[in-house]
């Protein structure tokens, strides 16, 4: 390894071990290899700073975090989660299962992972506590369970992803569905026999036109996913364009339908969600920043080529791609993992013969796991305030169904017409 490699290894490194925010950290490391390594016009950071924020792609992250908050704020959160308590409440474990299957609701419109654990783990943890479950199962499950939120598209990761990868947006959220789907029916299985084996509670089974008033009170609610999926898919508008209707719709419903949004609550969203927006817009500078000096040094070649000469098969590649993932994510958000890392692991895909969408998949999940792995992992720690609990506690109780999420991305890792047998489906 040149010195110069290492030196700019060890200062991200002492950076982040230093607790420096980690947009900041890979500001600097970016602008010292550039400026003092390589001896680049610091005004060329300045143009990376401005060009990496002026895209387009970056629109639909935006206003898909202004419609969570706007439904975290009303009533549609917690309309979707009693559709979902009825229709599976009544089974054995049916309340946990609610809760999964409200994750992936909401993850069909947030596309967000700490938006769905706030807003759904804040309200089914002490509902699943409340009704007999063990402590330690409602917080594992409703901990993990809204990783679905960056799994189900709209994803913001999978935006982030497609903006360095150029795959076709559209097509790459495709690519999320069977996949969250069999999430969602592994840990719903896991819940079934785990609360079937405890003898926990269960509601009474109820009537057809129980189900039918449970479902005319949230149709709302729930042509929300239909209108955004439908008008992308019809070609009736684009992703970006369905960010926007997304968040007119919700404004819309809950401001003059549900009446659950006051005037006075708009001011909080709107900052609510600028600050967030702000936050994730400082992380793709800062990581902008660091891949141009990636890209200037050709190190994302260097590593590829390295890694074709010493790994021959592309299962051995995905498996060692598979772990080294889930280490990046127990320290690094998926926001920067995603922007530095496409760039190094894009080029090595066409020697072995991996699709560029397939990939962008796994990358999705096994960053996303990292939401729910100490000690950086930012669900853990929600969780535990909802329940009073130290890190470690909620670390030992996502383990089952942490396991269940990885054996379902082992699944996928091999098994990629599973992945892309949507978007062929679709676009040929």
């Amino acid at each position: 390894m040149e010195t110069s490699y290492l030196l700019i290894l060890v200062l991200l490194l002492g950076l982040m071990g230093a607790t420096v925010p980690v947009f900041m950290a890979l500001f600097f490391t970016g602008t010292v290899g550039l400026v003092f390594l390589l001896g680049i016009d610091p005004q060329i950071v300045i143009e990376v700073l401005y060009r990496s924020m002026d895209k387009f792609a970056l629109v639909v992250v935006l206003f898909f975090i202004l419609c969570g908050n706007i439904m975290t704020t009303g009533s549609i959160v917690q309309k979707l989660i009693k559709t979902a308590n009825c229709l599976v409440g009544f089974l054995p474990g049916g309340l946990a299962m609610a809760g999964i299957l409200a994750c992936g609701f909401f993850g069909a419109i947030s596309g967000s992972t700490v938006a769905t654990v706030v807003a759904i783990g804040g309200f089914m943890i002490p509902a699943l506590i409340d009704n007999g479950y063990d402590e330690q199962f409602s917080v594992g499950i409703m901990t993990t369970a809204p990783n679905l939120g960056i799994i189900i598209p709209p994803s913001i990761a999978m935006i982030l992803y497609s903006m360095v990868s150029n795959d076709p947006l559209e097509a790459l959220f495709l690519t999320g569905f069977i996949p969250g789907i069999l999430i969602m029916a592994a840990m719903s299985l896991y819940a079934y026999f785990y609360c079937k084996r405890r003898k926990y509670p269960t509601i009474p089974r109820p009537s057809f036109k129980e189900i039918l008033a449970v479902l005319r009170e949230s149709v709302w609610a729930l042509c929300l996913p239909v209108l955004i999926f439908g008008g992308i898919y019809s070609g009736l508008f684009t992703a970006n364009e369905a960010a926007v209707v997304a968040c007119f719709y919700a404004f819309f419903v809950e401001m003059f339908v549900h009446k659950d949004l006051k005037l006075s609550d708009v001011r909080k969203i709107i900052v609510s969600s600028s600050v967030t927006s702000a936050t994730l817009l400082s992380i793709v500078a800062g990581a902008s920043v660091f891949g141009e000096y990636l890209t200037f040094e050709q190190i994302p070649n260097k590593i590829a080529n390295a890694v074709v000469d010493q790994i021959h098969s592309p299962w051995v590649f995905l498996l060692a791609v598979n772990i080294l993932l889930l280490i990046v994510g127990m320290f690094m958000d998926i926001i920067s993992a995603t922007l530095i890392l496409t760039p190094i692991f894009l080029p090595m895909l066409g020697p072995f013969g991996i699709n560029s969408m397939h990939f962008g998949l796994l990358m999705t999940i096994n960053l996303g796991i990292g939401y729910c792995t100490p000690p950086l992992g930012v669900s853990l720690y929600i969780s535990g305030a909802a329940v009073n609990r130290n890190l470690l506690y909620v670390s030992r109780a996502v383990m089952p169904t942490l396991l269940i999420q990885i054996a379902v991305l082992l699944v996928l890792t091999y098994w990629p017409d599973l992945v892309l047998f949507l978007p062929r489906l679709v676009y040929g």
